[in-house]
């Protein structure tokens, strides 16, 4: 069991800390025995715990700890090495004098950021940062792009993780990771350009021209495209007058199909824009026109309904959700009354979205987010793979947006081959196969036909998905399986020192993935600056097993 200590403005924070990172925990009671006890330099530092854990960003004249060498306030993010893997800390941090029990490391200087101590049987680890804002930074703020690729609140867990199991201490966990599966993944579909007839001979269409007949050569001179998908470009400009006459295929209409035939059997999640000509609104004004599409939900409803009935998902594609709550219970009324659907989720147009967004959501009744995420990157912009409760939300979960067609390769923005691509795609699975968690994809529904042709890559991303063991699920379901995981409870025995029981709190009726409890072995103390990813056994946590699993010392150790 882990005690912590940290100011009360930081409760919020640290209670969605440990829904991430699932261990027995609870706020420090002063009559109680820890085996760890973490604190962030509030008040005073119990001593008693066979390890103490001080994170704190400035220096501090707690009794035993060094002083600091060098305060740094925030001006840029430091970057941090621990076992080879790179950690960007957001706030203030301190360097400590150089030392044989340095587990952290500044990449720039080469300083210590964290050191251990033993004495008299007893371990203090002092860490130069403190924990708990980074992490508020992380779900508040984000991150910028130049760390998109980094899971970085996955890597503060592991860190925590590490040092724990590196002094002695076993560890029980309930991992993000789905009973039978590597990870979750989550194919999603944002609905920007359904009908190509619909636009006339607005800006998209013209767009649409200039793009297959003058901008796929350059896609062609850079490898982008074949000479095939070259001649289908300048065939689908040729065709765009008899398009809009009604006298050809509108070839933009048929996205569920091409889906259908690339994803099989796998379950999706659709975003659809509930009104058309709507651009919304910014914090500060009117947005740009150019956000305004050129349908509304009503004007795809078979869509909707033949994709409901093939048992996809639907969600809303919001305008205005993110910032107005009328105009959040209109919007998604509209699409729930097409869909047929009580439940929905959603992800704003444009990606809008602010600290206040997800109580907004809410109140006005969505089931969950999706719409943190990156425009012209791809990668972790929460720094992490798992749904998380934004800070100013009850109970609505974000399932954050990882993966995007458009940031891999418009050329304004990532502009990456198809190689490149599938190579920075393959790096994230990675890290969802070591930290588990979901990636969440976003493939636009024109992106499969002309002039895009970004439908090779999205066959061989799903080939690796499945190779990998993938959970495939809707958003609503991936975000129902991590509501389940946070339902379970630790408790501990007084009767049996060192027990711990987990309790999964939910009934368990219902057709989602188990859990596992996962039970991490005590290190030795000069494994301090390495990880322990695979020193660990598993044990199923779920609907076929007891409700309360009880874990002996002898288990864990």
């Amino acid at each position: 069991m882990i005690g912590v200590i940290a100011d009360r403005a930081e409760h919020d924070v640290v209670r969605e800390f440990f829904e991430l990172f699932k261990t027995p925990w609870e706020f420090w009671r002063r009559n109680k025995r820890y085996d760890v006890v973490l604190s962030t330099g509030a008040g005073e530092l119990d001593d008693s715990a066979r390890v103490t854990l001080l994170y704190t960003g400035h220096d501090t004249r707690l009794q035993g700890t060094q002083p600091a060498l060098v305060c740094r306030e925030q001006d840029q993010p430091r970057m941090l090495l621990f076992a080879r893997r790179r950690i960007p800390i957001y706030g203030s941090s301190v360097t400590f004098p150089a030392t044989d029990g340095g587990v952290l490391t500044d990449e720039a200087s080469q300083g210590c950021v964290a050191y251990a101590e033993e004495r008299g049987g007893r371990i203090r680890i002092r860490v130069g940062y403190d924990l708990f804002r980074e992490v508020r930074t992380l779900l508040k703020e984000g991150q910028p792009n130049e760390h998109a690729t980094l899971p970085t609140l996955e890597l503060h867990i592991e860190v925590l993780r590490s040092l724990i199991t590196a002094c002695g201490i076993p560890l029980a966990e309930v991992p993000p990771v789905p009973q039978g599966y590597g990870f979750i993944a989550c194919l999603t579909h944002d609905v920007d350009h359904p009908s190509l007839r619909q636009h006339g001979w607005d800006s998209t269409t013209i767009g649409f021209l200039f793009r297959a007949a003058l901008e796929s050569c350059w896609s062609l001179v850079r490898g982008h495209i074949s000479f095939v998908n070259l001649l289908q470009s300048w065939f689908a400009a040729v065709k765009v007058p008899f398009v809009q006459m009604g006298m050809a295929k509108d070839f933009w209409r048929d996205f569920d199909e091409r889906y259908a035939k690339l994803e099989g059997e796998l379950p999706s999640t659709y975003f659809f824009i509930p009104f058309r000509n709507l651009p919304g609104r910014k914090t500060d004004g009117p947005a740009s026109w150019r956000r305004a599409s050129g349908y509304g939900a009503k004007d795809v409803a078979d869509k909707i309904r033949s994709l409901v009935a093939s048992g996809h998902e639907v969600g809303l594609h919001g305008i205005d959700a993110w910032l107005d709550e009328a105009a959040a219970r209109e919007e998604l009324a509209e699409v729930r009354a097409i869909s047929g659907v009580p439940e929905t989720g959603s992800r704003m147009h444009w990606l809008f979205f602010n600290e206040q967004s997800a109580a907004v959501l809410e109140r006005a009744g969505v089931a969950y987010d999706s719409t943190v995420g990156f425009n012209q990157t791809v990668g972790y912009r929460a720094g992490t793979t798992q749904a998380y409760k934004p800070l100013t939300a009850d109970r609505l979960l974000e399932l954050p947006m990882h993966l995007m067609d458009t940031a891999l390769f418009y050329h304004s923005y990532l502009g990456l081959t198809q190689p490149e691509a599938l190579r920075l795609a393959g790096s994230m699975i990675d890290d969802v196969q070591r930290f588990g968690g979901c990636l969440t994809i976003n493939w636009h529904d024109r992106s499969l036909a002309p002039e895009r042709f970004w439908d090779r890559s999205y066959r061989e991303l799903l080939r690796a998905l499945r190779e990998r063991r993938a959970w495939f699920a809707t958003a609503a379901n991936a975000v129902s399986w991590f509501n389940k995981r946070r339902t379970v409870v630790f408790e501990t025995d007084a009767t049996e020192p060192g027990a711990v029981r987990a309790r999964l709190a939910s009934d368990g009726a219902d057709t989602l993935p188990g859990l596992r409890l996962r039970l991490h072995k005590a290190r030795s103390f000069d494994a301090l600056g390495g990880c322990s990813a695979d020193d660990y056994v598993d044990l199923p946590l779920d609907e076929h097993a007891p409700a309360d699993l009880h874990v002996t010392q002898e288990q864990r150790s």
